[in-house]
């Protein structure tokens, strides 16, 4: 009873904060006022959503980081460039701490590019809430979905609103998930993005004309639509990056920790011996505290500190597939909470083409998962009992594997911890590891890091965080319609192979793309694609330009083919064909900006070939049951 009464307060609680009420169920965050640093706010706005600021460049990015040594040590080093990570990174600089970030592969390679794409407070949670009367449950969702409008707001361009459908097949379902949906609605309060609503079955057929209207010989019975985010991970998780360097933060991909620096006592860990994986040099860099940050590789860097540190990462597979736009219409997703079998169906439209997934089962830790045939034919077999079109493996344009990080306190006395909720521990004096979560509370994951590595280091940041309300750059001023100046401003003169530039339209296409990629910096692409004759396609039937290439180059970070065509943009993950054909060009055009030789552009097909034949493309397919053909 007494959890029955707790839950229903809670409920009650948010209720009356949603509409009105005086009541306040947590503590406002502290902000920079708090600490009399509003001015430093505005001087922080003004430096990241500075129009013509430039990033650092690389070398410059690692001179800082060798220049942090024993008697100038930095106040954090972070290990890991994910969006906890990047999070992490931007929180710490934006408090006035020194700050530097190293990434072994690229912003994003791992865990943080290969996501559901949605920002969700978690339906099923609130759900296990209600029914195990569970109030810790409840406050995760809680929590979830005021981080969802936080991380909406804080990059637009990047993030929207997403109505998602859920059929039901009899009207107990109609009534089970209209109830559920409008509690969870409730519990979103001042922080809805829509009111979820029920549709007949005429008008869902309307809405999403691939649905079924039968499965299982049950009627379809209408559906109720709800809303949650969605997102570009991996462009946002670069934004995180790019903006904690606008801020002042020495941040460097294909840079790994080889080994934890320890001090003369050999307790505490004080640094970090750093490889340049672009050209094998190898440096100490000094900090007050480390923050790992390495996703499911955050046991590998606690054991360089501890080689007996116990394991506190369950890895889990989450494989998805991507297939061609008619699957589900555009803006309106798909959402099976719970098949015959129990398992979670979900299309969701995404760039132009239909995510489909996941699984969700357990894996070996590795730094290029690769989903197998049979996670393939289970998604296919999930979702054809809910379509009225064929399900065929040919459609199947790249298919991907990422690992979740689930975790486990090492602190904690009993052993059932492991869980979706995120864990900070420090284990080991000096370091303190932040894993588990999910991406929609990276932010507070960061925050919730940040302010552990203050405690651990004793360190004095000038004000408390203030990422709550700091926008990513590219996103101030941002408007939906910014796409219409591109269009009307700019045009893509295209060189061809003759050398004859041919001018063309900036059309809606490609104006749209832009201004929803770069948010405000667009017009910087857009600029590249007029003034360089840079404004050919990359690949027929997608929006990418050449000018994008030069500018991820000049100002994202952007050191290879394969962080442009996954991070930089979303090719390798919409279509491993296209990427495919657009890697000459792309690799022509980074030669020419990173000045790399035959060698090395060679080297550069070569290893992007084999990354995307871990896309698993119904060319890359070795399997055939006679089901999907």
């Amino acid at each position: 009873m007494t959890r029955l009464r707790k839950l229903g307060a809670a409920v009650g609680v948010a209720a009356a904060t949603a509409y009105g009420g005086a009541v306040i169920l947590y503590n406002p965050p502290i902000s920079a006022n708090d600490f009399g640093g509003g001015s430093r706010l505005e001087e922080l706005r003004k430096k990241v959503h500075d129009f013509n600021a430039v990033v650092p460049s690389r070398e410059t990015q690692e001179k800082a980081l060798i220049g942090a040594g024993k008697e100038n040590p930095l106040d954090v080093l972070v290990i890991g460039g994910g969006a906890t990570g990047s999070g992490a990174a931007l929180d710490a600089v934006t408090r006035g701490l020194r700050v530097g970030l190293v990434e072994r592969e690229d912003f994003a390679s791992g865990t943080s590019s290969r996501s559901t794409k949605l920002l969700h407070g978690g339906v099923r949670y609130l759900e296990k809430a209600v029914f195990n009367l569970d109030y810790g449950q409840f406050k995760l969702v809680l929590h979830a979905l005021e981080e969802r409008k936080r991380v909406i707001d804080n990059a637009p361009h990047l993030c929207h609103a997403l109505p998602c459908m859920t059929p039901c097949f009899s009207w107990f379902e109609v009534v089970y998930y209209w109830m559920g949906l409008k509690m969870y609605d409730l519990v979103a309060g001042r922080q809805l993005l829509h009111f979820s609503r029920y549709y007949s079955t005429k008008q869902s057929g309307e809405l999403f004309p691939t649905l079924a209207k039968k499965v299982d010989d049950r009627n379809l019975r209408g559906t109720v639509v709800y809303y949650d985010g969605q997102m570009n991970d991996a462009r946002l998780n670069v934004g995180l990056a790019c903006t904690a360097a606008l801020a002042g933060a020495a941040v460097l991909n294909h840079a790994e920790v080889v080994s934890l620096l320890k001090d003369d006592a050999g307790q505490r860990i004080i640094g970090a011996r750093i490889r340049d994986n672009l050209t094998g040099k190898e440096f100490d860099t000094y900090a007050k505290v480390i923050v790992n940050a390495s996703g499911p590789f955050c046991d590998a860097v606690r054991k360089m500190a501890n080689k007996n540190a116990q394991e506190m990462i369950a890895p889990s597979s989450g494989v998805h597939i991507t297939l061609p736009d008619y699957y589900s219409p555009d803006g309106m997703g798909l959402i099976v909470p719970k098949t015959k079998d129990g398992r979670v169906v979900f299309m969701l439209p995404w760039l132009g083409r239909t995510v489909a997934g996941t699984t969700d089962s357990s894996t070996n830790i590795t730094y290029l998962p690769e989903p197998n045939e049979d996670e393939i034919e289970f998604i296919l077999d999930a979702i054809s009992g809910y379509l009225n079109v064929k399900v065929r493996r040919s459609d199947v344009l790249s298919a991907w594997s990422g690992i979740r990080p689930l975790a486990s306190d090492p602190t904690a006395k009993n052993t059932e911890s492991i869980s979706r909720d995120h864990v900070v521990c420090e284990d080991q004096p000096g370091l303190v590891t932040i894993t588990g979560g999910k991406w929609t509370t990276y932010r507070s994951m960061a925050e919730d890091a940040v302010n552990t590595a203050i405690k651990s280091g004793k360190l004095t940041p000038t004000n408390g965080c203030v990422t709550d309300n700091l926008r990513i750059a590219g996103a101030e001023g941002w408007e939906p319609s910014s796409f219409t100046v591109i269009a009307q401003q700019y045009r893509r003169m295209k060189s061809t192979h003759g050398g004859k530039v041919v001018p063309g339209a900036m059309d809606s296409a490609a104006a749209l793309h832009l201004s929803h990629a770069y948010g405000k910096l667009a017009e910087h692409v857009a600029a590249i694609a007029q003034d360089e004759n840079l404004g050919k396609r990359l690949a027929h039937g997608y929006p990418y330009l050449e000018a994008e290439v030069a500018y991820c180059a000049r100002n994202e970070y952007c050191e290879s083919a394969i962080d442009f065509i996954a991070r930089r943009t979303r090719l390798a993950f919409l279509e491993t064909n296209a990427a495919k054909r657009a890697l000459p060009r792309v690799i022509e055009i980074l030669a020419d900006e990173h000045k790399w030789d035959k060698s090395r552009q060679k080297e550069e097909l070569q290893k992007a070939t084999e990354f995307l034949k871990t896309f698993k493309s119904s060319n890359n397919a070795h399997f055939d049951d006679g089901k999907h053909k």
